[in-house]
Formats: C-alpha cells, sequence, structure tokens
C-alpha cells in the first residue's frame, strides 16, 4: 500500500519534498494557499490553512499532515489531533516554533544558552532593557515573522511604538520580545531530523551568512571548527528536539560568539534554507529525511559526500528575462554547479531559487556557486 504524505504549504519547501517521495514510492499531496505556487506538481487541493474544514477534508486523504511553514493556527492543528489525524510536528512542538517568547520560555527550562531576552509589554519596560544592556537591543514580534520580517535593532524605546500599538490594538494583550545584541562572530544552524520512534540524526554544523534578513550563502560544513563545535551544536540541536518533541526536520539557527559561545537564536520545525546544501552534498538530503521521520520510517546517514558544499540563494532573481533564459549560459560555464527554481516569478527579494556546488576545495567550490547563481541576477 502507497504511503502517503500530506504537506500544508505550497512553497518551494514542499515543492523539493517531491523528487524524494517519487523516488521512495511515497505519494505526495499538497494542500496549497492558491493556485500556481511552487508545488503546483504536487498540488491536489487548493484552500485557506487557517480554516479547519478545509485542512480536515484535506487530511483525510492522506496518512500523515506536515507542513511547508510553522503558520497553521493551533485551533486548526487541535482540530486535525481530535479527528485522530497524524500530525508531524505536532501543535504542541509547533507552538515553540508559532511563538518566540514561548520558544524562549521552553528553552530556558530545558537549559539551552541563549541570548538575554525578556517580554515586555510597553515602553518603559524596553527601554529598562535597554539601559540594562548598552542601550541598543533586537526586538522582536512574537508571531509571524521571518527572514528579517518582525525584527528591529532599536536604541530607543520609542522605536518600538508602533508595535506596542498593535498589540494594543488586537484587544489580546501581549507582549514584544526584546533579546541582547549579540556580539557574535558567526553565525550558525545545526540540523537533526528525529522520528516518533525516537531515532535522531545530527547533520554537519553549517555557516550561514545573511543578507538583508534573509539567508544568501551556506558552507557545509562550518569552516574552521573543531570537534567540540560539532559537538556543542549537535548536543544542541538534538537536546530541542527530544525536549520540544519535534517530529520531522528541526533546523535551530545560532550565533557563535566573539568569546567563543554558542546560543540559540531561532528555530524552524521543518526543512530550512540552511540546509538546501543536502541535496547534492549529503548522502541523505533534508527533504528525503524529512519524509523518513514524518512517516516513522528509518532515517538515513545524514554525513556528507564531499569535502565541501556551498549554497548560494537566488535572491530576486534577474529584471530583465527569466530564470529560464539564463540556464544555458550558465551550464556552460559552471558544469558542476546544480541549480534549484521554485516556479515562481523574479521579485526583488523574493527567494527564486539556489545552486549547489559540492567538491574538495572550499575556494574553488564557493567560487562555482557564487559564479553560477550570478548568472541569475542582474
Amino acid at each position: 500500500m502507497t504511503l502517503r504524505v500530506g504537506v500544508v504549504g505550497g512553497g518551494q519547501l514542499a515543492r523539493m519534498m517531491i523528487a524524494p517521495a517519487v523516488e521512495l514510492g511515497i505519494e505526495l499531496r499538497v494542500l496549497a494557499e492558491s493556485e500556481g505556487m511552487a508545488a503546483k506538481l504536487a498540488v491536489t487541493a487548493v484552500g485557506d490553512y487557517r480554516d479547519a474544514e478545509t485542512v480536515l477534508a484535506f487530511a483525510r486523504e492522506v496518512d500523515v499532515i506536515t507542513f511547508d511553514h510553522e503558520h497553521v493556527p493551533q485551533d486548526v492543528l487541535g482540530a486535525l489531533v481530535d479527528a485522530g489525524v497524524a500530525v508531524r510536528p505536532g501543535p504542541h512542538a509547533l507552538r515553540f516554533a508559532q511563538d518566540k517568547i514561548e520558544m524562549r520560555t521552553r528553552l530556558a527550562e530545558l537549559g539551552m544558552p541563549q541570548p538575554d531576552w525578556a517580554a515586555v509589554t510597553g515602553r518603559d519596560e524596553l527601554q529598562a532593557f535597554l539601559d540594562a544592556h548598552g542601550g541598543r537591543a533586537v526586538v522582536k514580534t512574537p508571531r509571524g515573522g521571518y527572514d528579517g520580517k518582525g525584527v528591529r535593532v532599536v536604541t530607543a524605546a520609542a522605536e518600538a511604538d508602533d508595535w506596542f500599538a498593535t498589540l494594543a490594538e488586537d484587544a489580546h494583550g501581549g507582549a514584544l520580545l526584546v533579546e541582547e545584541l549579540v556580539d557574535f562572530s558567526r553565525e550558525l544552524a545545526q540540523q537533526v531530523a528525529r522520528r516518533p520512534s525516537g531515532e535522531v540524526r545530527a547533520s554537519p554544523v553549517v555557516e550561514t551568512v545573511q543578507k538583508d534578513g534573509v539567508c544568501a550563502e551556506v558552507v557545509a560544513p562550518a569552516p574552521h571548527q573543531d570537534a567540540r563545535l560539532q559537538e556543542v551544536t549537535a548536543r544542541i540541536g538534538v537536546g530541542i528536539a527530544e525536549g520540544l518533541d519535534v517530529t520531522g526536520m528541526l533546523a535551530v539557527e545560532l550565533f557563535e560568539t566573539v568569546d567563543e559561545r554558542v546560543l540559540v537564536n531561532e528555530l524552524a520545525m521543518r526543512p530550512h534554507n540552511s540546509g538546501h546544501w543536502t541535496q547534492d552534498g549529503a548522502v541523505t538530503s533534508q527533504f528525503e529525511q524529512h519524509l523518513r521521520a514524518v512517516l516513522d520510517l528509518p532515517l538515513g546517514d545524514a554525513d556528507a559526500v564531499a569535502d565541501w558544499s556551498v549554497m548560494i540563494n537566488i535572491l530576486g532573481g534577474p529584471v530583465s528575462d527569466s530564470l529560464d533564459a539564463r540556464f544555458a549560459a550558465a551550464m556552460e560555464a559552471h558544469p558542476v554547479a546544480k541549480v534549484h527554481t521554485y516556479g515562481k516569478a523574479p521579485r526583488p527579494g523574493r527567494k527564486v531559487g539556489h545552486v549547489n556546488v559540492a567538491g574538495a576545495d572550499l575556494d574553488d567550490v564557493a567560487y562555482q556557486a557564487r559564479a553560477a547563481a550570478a548568472f541569475f541576477q542582474d
């Protein structure tokens, strides 16, 4: 009997699950928000993921529900669980990816290393935090932010007045998250796969480079690391996966500080941009691993297949023509590069694809990946 995985959300992460699903003989079905989305090849339903009846109708036709994003409301997730649907990751885990204050609170209970932080409900509390942390801090909206959205560096409490006003207008109360401005030397990401029966596999820790709050480049494994760093980041990743009862892929975004500490920045409970390199640089890609995990199948080897892999995001894409028009030139100039596109129209700042290159020499691998990606930008 064919196993059926239902993915809520029709974006590029669902799109990139299609190929490994075909290879594994899994039937992938996607509930998309609208027609023509990136995962259109596997879309079997179009509807509002915030509507319980819509999601329940979709879920009745699959063996397990998983996600392209973490935005499905808790009441919808609860309705799925109440109806006996296998939801992976479950609502009890996803709540920590949906609300950053809840995440920080739970990670503190688990003893995970974090920046200093506080939940603040007004200007006075925010100013007190600023005064105690050198006059600068990072303010985040607890829910809904991604790719740099909902994040501000502030030097005065008044700079968050509009967000406090929005909270007041919401009539439900609430708080903003404020964090110390970490003096970090670089950003890292640790991925972990975990299945319901408890098996866990950690991937190599990678270095990520951000541009305007969006991941622009990933180097795997993270350069200039020692055994201690991989041990520390893997322990953090596995500890969070087990402590939050995550099933599927978990990405833990991390700061490595100038004094060599490692602090947890953000969590994502799904395949993640920091793991796209695994499509061409690891024994088991994050997309295959996620499918295995949510179906409670034995996990694949997460090791790298080359000394180095570099992933470059194609952000925005060409202004003058389509990505398709650039393929031939990029392929001819850089035959070692693997180009992945998302079926999206170019638009400033939009993630429309990425390039992977794997090999033995980091300088050459990075050059090939960057130069191939440049063909798709103006």
